[in-house]
């Protein structure tokens, strides 16, 4: 009798199959993104996600002086919607975020990370949009800038842990090598301090990711410009600690915002949509 039963439950699964099948539905791994979540963070029921915000319009506080909003923001929060849990976002300092998410101080971070082999080998990535650095200056006065070799003499004022303070370095000695003057690279804690250095005239040249530089001259009144053209664009990625079970769950969940038309959505709001992606990947590190 219970055999029987099981056969004819069986059949009739199939038979709901077969019309689903007929009806055009497909069964999509992206449905099962929540599922995957290792039981920690669904019993925790929410994601610790570190970001330095500072960086607009990627991360930064809102007029109320408290609330991390922006793009990075946006889709975060995106993200654990499809995972289950909510997004608990925690401003932290730039360089400190790789550290916290080796010593489990944070379940992962949204802040603008260019995705590298060096920092692939302590975290992992999802990677989610991509950016390119750019130059700005002062609109008034302030030196043209083609590229990195026009540095040399300069003082640059940079983020600290940054690709472009990494970039800036790199170059003093490139030119010095060449027997011109080195670049002055003047290190801050956040993007507002180097951002502060060349509003006063302490640093002639500041460099941030693209869209970031684009959204902070567009926010200067007029103050700053855009001078050159963006180099080497590189992909965004979502850090967490390594092996933490995160990555796969995270690469799911982004392909079911992308695939919901949210993350084109997100991306225009903050007028980021040149930097969007289609194919996300876990630790695609270009250089």
């Amino acid at each position: 009798m219970s055999h029987n039963l099981r056969l004819s439950t069986t059949a009739r699964l199939l038979g709901a199959a077969a019309s689903l099948a007929v009806l055009g539905a497909t069964f999509s791994p992206l449905a099962s993104a929540a599922s995957t979540l290792p039981q920690k963070y669904k019993e925790q029921g929410h994601l610790t996600i570190a970001t330095d915000a500072t960086y607009a319009p990627m991360e930064f506080i809102a007029k109320d002086g408290k609330t991390i909003e922006g793009a990075d923001v946006d889709l975060g929060k995106a993200i654990a919607k499809e995972l289950g849990v909510k997004a608990d976002f925690v401003n932290a300092s730039f360089d400190s975020i790789i550290p916290a998410l080796q010593s489990g101080k944070y379940d992962m971070s949204m802040s603008s990370f260019t995705i590298t082999k060096k920092r692939e080998e302590v975290v992992d990535f999802v990677s989610y949009m991509t950016a390119g650095t750019s130059f700005y200056v002062k609109a008034q006065g302030g030196p043209k800038v083609v590229g990195l070799a026009n540095l040399c003499g300069m003082t640059v004022a940079v983020e600290k842990g940054t690709t472009q303070a990494d970039d800036a370095a790199k170059q003093s000695k490139e030119c010095v090598a060449a027997g011109k003057k080195a670049v002055t690279v003047s290190v801050f804690p956040d993007q507002n301090g180097a951002n502060l250095a060349i509003a006063s005239g302490r640093a002639q040249v500041g460099m941030a990711d693209s869209p970031v530089a684009a959204w902070i001259v567009e926010k200067s009144h007029g103050q700053f410009k855009l001078t050159g053209d963006a180099y080497n664009s590189a992909p965004y990625g979502i850090a967490m600690p390594k092996n933490s079970g995160l990555a796969e769950p995270v690469l799911a969940a982004l392909k079911k915002v992308i695939a919901s038309g949210e993350y084109a959505k997100i991306l225009h709001k903050w007028g980021i949509t040149q930097g969007a992606i289609k194919d996300p990947v876990i630790n695609g590190a270009t250089q």
